[in-house]
């Protein structure tokens, strides 16, 4: 399928037509730029998957104006929706029982008899759901596997112009939402993200267990090769080898010739997860052909951070 470039929305009302008329738009979540589509329409789904050449066993989340709106899509109960009105709106993806006869697109949940909801903390991107009347599939922004958008600029350049983008500024949290489903052994985390597990269990009084790597896909960003730059990764690298660039932590070592990155000077996660992506991309530019990085704690945010650095560096297909 190919792509005219198109200009960019100028308000949330633009946009919502471009998206009730069946096309696709970039919109920005307090996460990362969602290349969002409506849920219930298989056309505007399949356009999502071509934009990005993702592959059609990897589900999409289905982003929602608000509680109400979700449940209407999937069974939230018990446990799931004391998670939901503990952490929605906000970087929570849940993942329920789909509700039969729903009207939401298959080709969305990858044909599983399961649905992943998130009710997104930004306004606008709330406003805009709210607008077009439907919930909206909505994967990162960029081409399957690459870095995730943080900003408008990210999504223009991975796409070259030729998907319109709602600019609503940078995200604030720079990593993708943190994926959750429930069972009868209590809370299991599918993908770590901007939520930190830590947070979830000390909000709900439970241990949250954490799916196996090999565990099948029933969520976005489960594949094992994910998020990477075309420079290969090099993990928990004290300092870079002669032709790395290097991404630190911290402190950057002394005496660095190349090019060089930190995450967070003074060690903060969030601030590091907030520039994962967009770090890597610059160093990436370079035309590097490896990226030492700097080891990341595992507490807290460094979790989700971990997971993404790791799927960046596995073996690609």
């Amino acid at each position: 399928m190919s792509y005219q470039p198109v200009a960019d929305p100028a308000s949330i009302e633009e946009a919502a037509a471009l998206l009730r008329a069946g096309r696709i738009c970039a919109f920005p979540t307090e996460t990362v730029y969602g290349l969002g589509g409506d849920a219930t329409d298989p056309d505007a789904v399949l356009e999502i998957f071509a934009a990005k050449g993702r592959p059609r066993f990897n589900p999409l989340i289905a982003h929602c104006a608000d509680l109400d709106m979700a449940r209407r899509f999937g069974r939230i109960e018990g446990l799931a929706l004391e998670l939901a009105e503990r952490f929605w709106p906000g970087p929570l993806t849940l993942v329920v029982p789909l509700v039969e006869a729903s009207g939401l697109s298959d080709i969305a949940t990858a044909g599983l008899k399961t649905v992943a909801l998130r009710v997104p903390a930004r306004p606008l991107a709330r406003d805009l759901i709210a607008s077009v009347g439907r919930p909206l599939a909505a994967p990162s922004a960029n081409p399957s596997g690459r870095l995730s958008p943080t900003s408008a600029e990210h999504v223009r350049a991975a796409f070259e112009g030729r998907v319109p983008v709602l600019d609503g500024g940078p995200c604030e949290a720079g990593v993708e939402s943190t994926i959750v489903t429930v069972g009868p052994d209590g809370i299991t985390q599918l993908r770590a993200g901007a939520l930190p597990r830590e947070e979830i269990e000390a909000a709900m009084g439970v241990a949250v267990a954490v799916a196996s790597h090999d565990a099948a896909i029933s969520a976005p960003g489960m594949l094992k090769s994910h998020y990477a730059p075309g420079a290969k990764l090099r993990l928990a690298a004290a300092a870079p080898e002669p032709g790395e660039a290097y991404l630190g932590f911290g402190r950057l070592p002394e005496g660095i010739e190349g090019e060089a990155l930190d995450l967070s000077p003074h060690g903060d996660l969030r601030e590091a997860a907030r520039n994962l992506f967009g770090f890597l991309a610059r160093l990436d530019e370079t035309g590097c052909a490896r990226i030492a990085v700097a080891p990341i704690p595992r507490e807290g945010l460094g979790e989700a951070i971990n997971d993404r650095l790791e799927r960046a560096a596995a073996p690609r297909d």
